[in-house]
């Protein structure tokens, strides 16, 4: 009886583990909104986004869509990685201005 109280508490602490580093590694959504000086975003062709995509990979990054404001000057972006602080080193190896990052974890359909 005591070995199975063992075996027992020992794969629940196994499964516990798995669980921690199954919810530590998750991928999660942020929005970055962003404020660029005007005309900064006149040159983002798909060589720049190229390059953009490229570095975010580093740090597990994965740029989903933006959205900007009439002159250009401001964006929100929604973004997807393992931590904010991975976007946030992303956004500084790119160069690219980081005013906010909220996370966004629920998504609210329109119907």
């Amino acid at each position: 009886m005591k070995i199975l109280a063992i075996a027992v508490s020992l794969m629940l602490t196994g499964a516990a583990c798995a669980a921690d580093t199954a919810a530590s590694s998750a991928t999660h959504r942020y929005m970055i909104e962003r404020t660029f000086p005007k005309g900064a975003l006149d040159g983002l062709d798909a060589k720049a986004k190229q390059s953009v995509n490229a570095t975010n990979a580093k740090f597990g990054v994965t740029w989903v869509t933006s959205y900007a404001n009439a002159d250009k000057t401001k964006t929100f972006c929604v973004y997807e990685g393992p931590s904010e602080q991975a976007v946030r080193d992303a956004a500084v190896a790119n160069k690219i201005p980081v005013d906010s990052v909220t996370e966004i974890p629920v998504t609210l359909e329109s119907k």
